[in-house]
């Protein structure tokens, strides 16, 4: 459950004034203030609403930067927030932060412009071009996927060492993807993966898309049968014999790198494993250290689409 909506809940507010009691900071979710109003909480957790503490200041302006210069913002994204609204027209969003960030930080009418986009619950690396000229170009190498990208992810079940998932992507009623049906006609699409540390019947993945379908990652490897942990959409239902619960899929945009739109030079930006992700590592390293007997499979979902290499 979003914490908004835990506050909601808990203390009889509307969830315009539950977002605005976690945004100003006064809300303690097991003794600690978290004022992201879209990060999960537990539906047991302790809340705290702390109604006269004062308020922090610039919440909304706040934001995790990684590069920036006059042409590019490449900014960390944390998990549980939109990068850009939909047609509910959501106020705070990635977009809207970085926005507010850039008028606190320059003044004027800002420009911020959108190159790509990440799931709500994924983290990591977003960029935005400060100029038109800049987003073109931009959008140009995303569109030709001449963009290094690294993605780290945590899955379920025993992946190869590395593979490539190549399979071509459809779309099904609302914004699922799966893989297209023998002579149904869809998007091609290919993931390499490495497999970096394993945990039994779980293991961390390195993953680079050498193309940029929406849900694309989730999609291959759940089909592949390595569902990230943690995905409510393509993952599967938490039973016995899992390899761990997680509060949201488990899916890090780690490294961006692009060359810079006016100056050529390189750009590389890296976003820090987020605290949630940092968790669940742990606990599957501290799962793997004490040697438990090794859970059974849970069985692989259908449309597997891997090469080995």
């Amino acid at each position: 459950m979003r914490l908004d909506q835990a506050v909601s809940l808990r203390f009889s507010l509307s969830r315009r004034v539950a977002r605005d009691a976690v945004r100003s900071g006064r809300i303690e979710v097991d003794g600690a203030v978290v004022d992201e109003p879209g990060s999960p909480v537990e539906a047991d957790a302790a809340l705290a609403f702390h109604r006269d503490r004062p308020v922090r200041r610039h919440v909304r302006t706040r934001l995790a930067v990684l590069h920036e210069d006059s042409h590019v913002l490449v900014v960390d994204k944390p998990a549980g927030l939109l990068t850009v609204p939909t047609e509910a027209r959501e106020k705070d969003t990635l977009w809207s932060r970085a926005l507010h960030y850039l008028q606190h930080r320059y003044g004027g009418r800002p420009y911020a412009g959108i190159v790509h986009r990440l799931d709500k619950d994924t983290s990591g690396a977003v960029v935005f071009a400060r100029s038109r000229a800049a987003l073109h170009a931009l959008q140009a190498r995303f569109r030709e996927h001449a963009i290094d990208r690294e993605y780290v992810a945590l899955v379920e079940g025993r992946p190869p060492d590395a593979g490539t998932l190549d399979a071509d992507l459809v779309r099904e009623p609302g914004l699922r993807r799966s893989i297209a049906r023998p002579g149904q006609e869809g998007r091609r699409a290919v993931t390499r993966f490495r497999t970096v540390e394993r945990f039994g019947n779980a293991a961390m993945v390195s993953v680079e898309p050498e193309t940029g379908r929406t849900h694309q990652i989730r999609v291959h490897l759940s089909a592949a049968g390595y569902p990230i942990l943690g995905d409510r959409v393509y993952g599967r239902e938490v039973v016995k014999g899992a390899p761990l619960a997680a509060p949201r899929q488990m899916l890090h945009a780690r490294k961006l790198g692009f060359p810079h739109p006016e100056s050529g030079r390189n750009v590389s930006a890296e976003s820090p494993l987020p605290e949630d992700f940092a968790k669940v590592l742990a606990a599957l390293r501290a799962r793997k250290k004490s040697g438990p007997a090794e859970p059974g499979r849970v069985g692989a979902p259908k449309g597997s689409a891997t090469r080995g290499r």
